[in-house]
This record gives structure tokens, sequence and C-alpha cells, in this order.
């Protein structure tokens, strides 16, 4: 059943692990460094992303260097510079600057990989929504079709949703394999807002009829294992969302969207767009 986890200082161990008795797939953790720190993981049974919310580290996976890994003061101030890793992989981080913090997704997987950067040339967006239908964001791919034979079914993005507005919308699910209709993925949300005071409103709404709301606020981590799940945000602060998405079967992620709703994916510019970069 999808659950809030209420922000907290989790001291650079997994806020989302094999324990958790929600999602299966899903693996998450947030490591915060101050210039000279250095932190050994080796995650076991998932594939891993590494990516640097703000400040700069240096990373070594299997004693493959990758440096200088993070280009922004912080979520707000540019794209994302990340690392893979694969499944077992003995990953090193060294932070070079105050205040770096790396978000480190993953997904359950059982072929190994080859390290590699996503620089942020390589991370695409995808424009969505409009501000006069209050549904504007952008979604940043992290790890999406650029990792098509690279990596297993773990997809990694960023989405900036603007003040007073709704993404996810048209509401959509991604909780059954059906074929070209839909595939089955679990869904992982870290919110930031800006400022800070930000809140906004997570729902889930079930075939059944029935649903639940939260209110989220700043650093609140959201775990998805069924249900259409649309997000709005307050107005007057910009929110952020770190978004984790494993597929049990299959890396394309086809999503369906909810029959009432489904006329506003011609009324909302870019939803064919987000849809194309998601498969």
């Amino acid at each position: 059943m999808a659950k809030i986890i209420r922000s907290f200082d989790n001291k650079n161990r997994p806020i989302v692990d094999e324990n958790d008795d929600t999602l299966s797939l899903t693996y998450f953790d947030l490591i915060r460094l101050e210039k000279g720190q250095d932190i050994t993981n080796q995650i076991d049974r998932y594939e891993t992303a590494y990516v640097v919310l703000s400040g700069s580290c240096d990373i070594t996976v299997n004693g493959t260097g990758f440096e200088g890994v993070g280009q922004r003061r912080d979520i707000w101030s540019g794209k994302a510079d990340s690392v893979y890793a694969a499944t077992g992989a003995q990953v090193r981080l060294v932070a070079n600057r105050d205040g770096t913090e790396i978000a480190v997704a993953g997904g359950l997987c059982d072929k190994k990989y080859k390290p590699f950067r996503i620089p942020p040339e390589e991370v695409s967006m995808v424009d969505v929504g409009s501000d006069e239908t209050k549904t504007h964001r952008r979604i940043f791919h992290i790890l999406g079709q650029n990792a098509v034979g690279r990596a297993g079914n773990l997809l990694v993005s960023e989405l900036y949703a603007d003040g007073g507005c709704w993404s996810g919308y048209p509401p959509h699910k991604h909780d059954e394999e059906r074929g070209r209709e839909e595939t089955e993925f679990e869904e992982l949300y870290h919110y930031r807002f800006h400022p800070e005071n930000g809140f906004g409103g997570q729902f889930v709404l079930l075939p059944d009829g029935s649903s639940r709301a939260f209110m989220t606020g700043n650093g609140d981590t959201f775990l998805l294992d069924k249900g259409y799940h649309p997000t709005v945000t307050s107005p007057g602060h910009e929110e952020y969302i770190f978004t984790i998405i494993v597929g049990k079967y299959q890396r394309s992620l086809v999503q369906y969207f909810k029959d009432e709703y489904r006329y506003l994916m011609k009324t909302f510019p870019g939803v064919q767009d987000m849809i194309d970069k998601f498969r």
C-alpha cells in the first residue's frame, strides 16, 4: 500500500531497501558529505545510479574512476551529473566540496553492466503542460532511453513543477503487465520545494473507486506500488521530484491513463512527448 516517509536525517543509510513493506524492487538512499569525507557502498541485488544533487565528488566503481562528478550548486541550478553502477559493485565517493549531496537510486537487477557516467549534456528534457492549464512541468531524464542496453529496468529522472501546477496528470497508472496497454512498474518520489516552506498534495486513486491523499513537504518520500497518482504543488512554490521507476519485467514504461480523463491528453501540450520518452 502506498505510503509517505516523512523527512528525517537518514545518516547516509538507506531510506528504502529490501526490508520495505511497500516496494519490492526499489532502493533509495541520500548521502551527505563534507569536503574530504568519503564513503564506500556495496549494494547487493540492485543496480544503482549515483545522482549528484549538489556539490561535487569523485566516484570510483570497481576501480573505474569518474572525477569531479557534480557541476551544479543545488538542484535548482542545472542538470544533474551522475554515474551508473552495476549490482553488487563497490562504489567509493569522495566529496570535493562542502554540502555535497548524492541521491542513490536503485532497481532490482540480476544482470551486471559496465559503469558509465551520465553528464549533464546527456540528460534529455521534455516540457509538459502549460501554466494556463496549471499542468506545467519539466522532466529531465537521467537514466532513460540513453541507457538502453547498458542497464536493467531502472529509470531515474528529475521533475520540476511550477507553483500551483499538477504533475502525474492526466491521472495514469503502471501496475499491471498488459502488453501494449500497460507495463508493471514501482515508483518512488522524493520531494523538495523552493522556497522550502512549500507543500503539495499527493493522491492515489485505485480502480475500485477508493482513494488516499497525502500532504507532502520538503524532504518527504512517497512510495507507490499501484494506482493512479497525480500530485499538485502549492502556489508560489516550485516543486522538485526525484523520481525512481523500476520495471518488474521490462525497461519500457507504458502508462495507462484513467478513462474519464483520457480526453485531456490532447488538451495539455507535451503529453505524447512525455509518453514517448519513457518507452
